[in-house]
């Protein structure tokens, strides 16, 4: 009963945050990643040499990935990630949740973007379009460890 619960609550909380996303930077959002608690990730990547390589993720890395989104975007070197694709469980297909083209995030998941905070994004991905002061001006995030696409509410004292 107890673990019904707090699925339940898990399930509103994460609903909460999905639905309160500021997207000032425009970036196209899909929402593969909200119902699932099991499945594979597979990450295409760039090598030094220039061409694309496939790896997937073991199997123990699934269940922290889903339950630590923002790893997703930093399991890789800084550029080298380019894809994303993700399996839920019982499923053939592979759906992306993350994409890049050039300098540009194509696609991202709803469920990463509400997890993404500002230091990944700095670190990782300061030449492309996620990099935004007004996207953390909107959001009122003021340090590294705020996200990016979460409104950040301050109390206010009395």
């Amino acid at each position: 009963m107890f673990c019904l619960y707090l699925h339940i609550q898990i399930k509103t909380l994460i609903h909460h945050i999905m639905t309160n996303l500021i997207n000032t930077v425009d970036v196209h959002t899909v929402n593969q990643l909200a119902d699932e608690r099991k499945g594979k990730f597979r990450f295409i990547t760039k090598c030094r040499a220039g061409f694309m390589t496939i790896s997937e993720a073991r199997d123990t890395d699934n269940e922290y990935y889903l339950t630590y989104p923002e790893t997703l975007l930093t399991a890789h070197k800084k550029g080298a990630l380019q894809t994303i694709e993700f399996q839920p469980e019982g499923s053939p297909n592979y759906f992306t949740i993350f994409a890049k083209k050039g300098n540009r995030v194509v696609i991202i998941d709803r469920l990463i973007l509400s997890h993404l905070t500002v230091g990944t994004i700095n670190q990782l991905f300061n030449n492309t379009n996620l990099y935004s002061q007004e996207q953390y001006a909107a959001v009122g995030a003021k340090t590294w460890a705020d996200r990016a696409f979460v409104p950040y509410n301050v109390p206010v004292e009395a």
